[in-house]
Parts: structure tokens; sequence; C-alpha cells
């Protein structure tokens, strides 16, 4: 069984001229991770709003259709329950921060669930150390880099042990350094401990690398769906405005051109530096 499964869903925000999301389907498999991207007010927010049941328990509006998330139908159990199963990090972590150390700030989730001061102290160690920031546990949030806040608010989601973390662009405040590094640390947690990651991102030069699905939507529905490497050589992908890796766009010259690169378009420029390298000898 999928770990998401969205069936047929329409949404409008209250007093929504149009819907925001357009009789959307497809699912979601538990390890998965799963990029999403399209044009500005495409509706990959609002979809990010369905996993966790903000939308509709919170944004209220008229909502139709399915949503499963880890064999729970959101439309019917409170955000609360769904807690415990999706993490969401919002585009400016200082929206989640706002306790006067570090480490507590990762433990507020923990204790609203009334875990002991063992059990906390645990993973809340725990969830520094995947993150790389244990060594700054007792700052303040306030104090820090973009890309450390950003690190806590991942590390606030992760100490919950949610199934699933869904990311809506989680570095859109950030340089490509320090972006890059937030990607690392996402994708490490998605192949060491098996979360599954749903992660909004317009950035597909930084990140396009890390996922193994990837969805592309545009005016609120899904036009795009499937392997990275399949989607983003389709010609309607460009056409819709999606910002196509520079090296995936420079494979389809070279190959215009005669120069055979072999038949997997590459994700990034490292893999793309091989491909030319090996054509070479």
């Amino acid at each position: 069984m999928a770990l998401i499964e969205i069936k047929n869903l329409t949404y409008t925000y209250p007093g929504g001229s149009k819907p925001s999301i357009d009789d959307v389907s497809f699912k979601i498999e538990k390890g998965e991770f799963v990029l999403i991207t399209g044009p500005s007010g495409c509706g990959k927010t609002t979809l990010c709003r369905c996993f966790n049941g903000l939308v509709p328990h919170f944004y209220q509006g008229e909502i139709k259709g399915e949503i499963e998330v880890a064999g729970i139908n959101t439309l019917e159990h409170r955000t609360c329950e769904l807690a415990k199963h999706v993490g969401l990090v919002f585009q400016n972590p200082e929206n989640q921060l706002f306790a006067l150390s570090i480490e507590k700030d990762v433990a507020f989730g923990l204790e609203n669930v009334g875990l002991s001061r063992e059990e906390m102290r645990k993973k809340v160690d725990w969830a520094l150390h995947q993150t790389g920031i244990y060594d700054i546990r007792e700052r303040s949030p306030h104090e820090i880099s973009g890309g450390q806040q950003q690190r806590v608010a991942i590390a606030s989601v992760l100490a919950m042990e949610p199934d699933i973390i869904v990311l809506d662009e989680p570095t859109s405040f950030l340089d490509s350094l320090s972006a890059e590094k937030i990607f690392e640390v996402i994708y490490r947690l998605n192949r060491e401990q098996g979360i599954t990651v749903v992660l909004v991102e317009h950035r597909l030069d930084l990140t396009a690398k890390y996922a193994n699905h990837l969805i592309v939507m545009e005016q609120g529905t899904i036009r795009l769906e499937g392997e990275p490497r399949d989607v983003l050589c389709n010609q309607e992908t460009r056409l819709i405005g999606v910002g196509i890796p520079k090296a995936t766009l420079l494979y389809e010259m070279l190959k215009k051109e005669d120069f055979s690169l072999g038949n997997k378009p590459p994700l990034d420029s490292e893999e793309l530096a091989d491909q030319i390298l090996e054509a070479l000898k």
C-alpha cells in the first residue's frame, strides 16, 4: 500500500474563484524522494498543506476527493494526529523557531506528546547529531545563520520521527552553497533512515539528482510525473517553464551535434563531466 495516496483531489480556498488544486491523483511509496516543481502559484504549497491536514482543517475552504497518509484519511482526522506521521518544514525557518535555545526548540514537539525526560533527551540528541548542529545546541536559534536555522527546523521535525518529511522550498532564503548542504542532509536522511521525503523546489540544478520521483504541476494540476530523467527530457516540461538542470540541457545540445554521451541524461555537472570524459577515451 502506498504511503501517500491522493485521488481526484480538488480544493478551493475560502473566497477563491477557482480551485488551487484541480482533480489531482497520485501515489507516493515508502522511502521515495519526491520532488514537486512548477511555476509560482501552481498549487505546490497547497498540496503540501494537504499532507498534514492543514487543508482543510485549518484553512477551511471546499474540498473534494480522497487523501490518505500512512493509512489515515486526512479529511476525517485532526492535524495533531497526522503530526505523528508527517513533519512539515516551512519556507522560512523563523516561522518554526521561538524557544530560547536550539535544543528547546527541537524538544518542543516531544514535550507536547508527553515523553519522559530521558526519552526526550535521547531523541533530541539524535536529531541534533543527524543535522550537524549538536555543538551549537545551547545557542539561541535567532543568533545563528539561515542555513543553521533551517537545520534546526529539520531537527525539530526529525525528533518526532515521522514517516514523511515535507519541505516547502526550504532553501529559498539561502545561497546555493548553503542550500546544497541542506539538501545533502535531507538526502542522507532519506537514504540512511528510510524517511520518505517530499520536497517542493524550483532549483532543479541542485535537487534533481537526489529525487527518484518528479512531479510537475501547472495551474493546480499534475502535468507530468515519473522518473526525473524522463520528465526533464520531455519537451512539455520545458514549455511549462520548469528550470531544466543546465547539465541536462547541455547533454541534449551535444546529442544534437552527434556527440554521443550514452542514453542516460545527466542531472548535475559532475555526472555530465564523467560522461564527457568517458566519451573522450
